[in-house]
């Protein structure tokens, strides 16, 4: 996107704030944010699998390609605990939520921030964006960023650009050696996201505000829980 174009897209921002037309487009943001799509695709994480070597986010960074100094996913790394030598480490994906109930699509305005009405993907319309960073500082999972080169919003959106256009995986689920990553639609009961979740007891990060995320976990069986 050319520096005129976003430069100009700032200006009109800031020129219709507190404006009918600015208050039509959150009113649209937050219509999109809580419609139903068609189908919901969900993301497990079984840490009892998960080994931390980081093969999904180095697949994300490359088939996304993500710059240097940002993240669209991330494993965090807790431990170790137990005494030597029988001693685990807890491993965390810190990544997009993809949220039912949107804080970040509802406060964009622009409309740049939305959930996508055929996958429940949240996602950005790039071209959009203004970088007033107001959904970075709604996201509750703080997974947000402002990306160096486009200048725009960004985070992790199940490849849905890339990978998800191909008919294929996201890059981060093929590429984990463990098979600890499992994505599909929640809503189709034959899938083997549900049928993962149905297999062992589950949960989800800050359930208690509301946003009914839809990346699930399955807990290290030692260590500490991540919520």
């Amino acid at each position: 996107m050319s520096n005129s174009r976003r430069l100009f897209l700032k200006g009109a921002c800031v020129a219709v704030v507190g404006a009918s037309g600015l208050t039509l487009a959150k009113a649209k943001s937050t219509s999109a944010a809580n419609a139903e799509p068609a189908c919901k695709y969900a993301l497990v994480h079984d840490e009892t699998k998960c080994i931390g070597c980081d093969a999904c986010s180095i697949a994300c960074r490359e088939v996304n390609q993500v710059p240097e100094g940002v993240s669209r996913l991330e494993i965090k790394r807790k431990g170790p605990f137990g005494e030597y030598p029988n001693q685990q480490f807890h491993f965390t994906r810190i990544s997009c939520q993809h949220c039912d109930d949107t804080p970040c699509v509802k406060v964009c305005p622009t409309g740049a921030a939305y959930k996508d009405p055929k996958t429940g993907i949240v996602s950005v319309d790039e071209w959009k964006c203004v970088g007033c960073q107001y959904c970075i500082a709604a996201c509750p999972y703080q997974v947000r960023f402002i990306n160096p080169v486009t200048k725009a919003a960004d985070k992790c959106d199940f490849c849905k650009e890339t990978r998800l256009k191909e008919g294929k995986l996201p890059a981060c689920v093929t590429a984990c050696p463990t098979k600890a990553l499992t994505f599909g639609d929640i809503t189709d009961p034959q899938s083997q996201v549900v049928q993962v979740l149905k297999s062992a007891p589950s949960y989800r990060s800050k359930v208690d505000l509301g946003t009914r995320p839809k990346v699930f976990r399955i807990a290290s069986q030692s260590g500490e829980i991540e919520l």
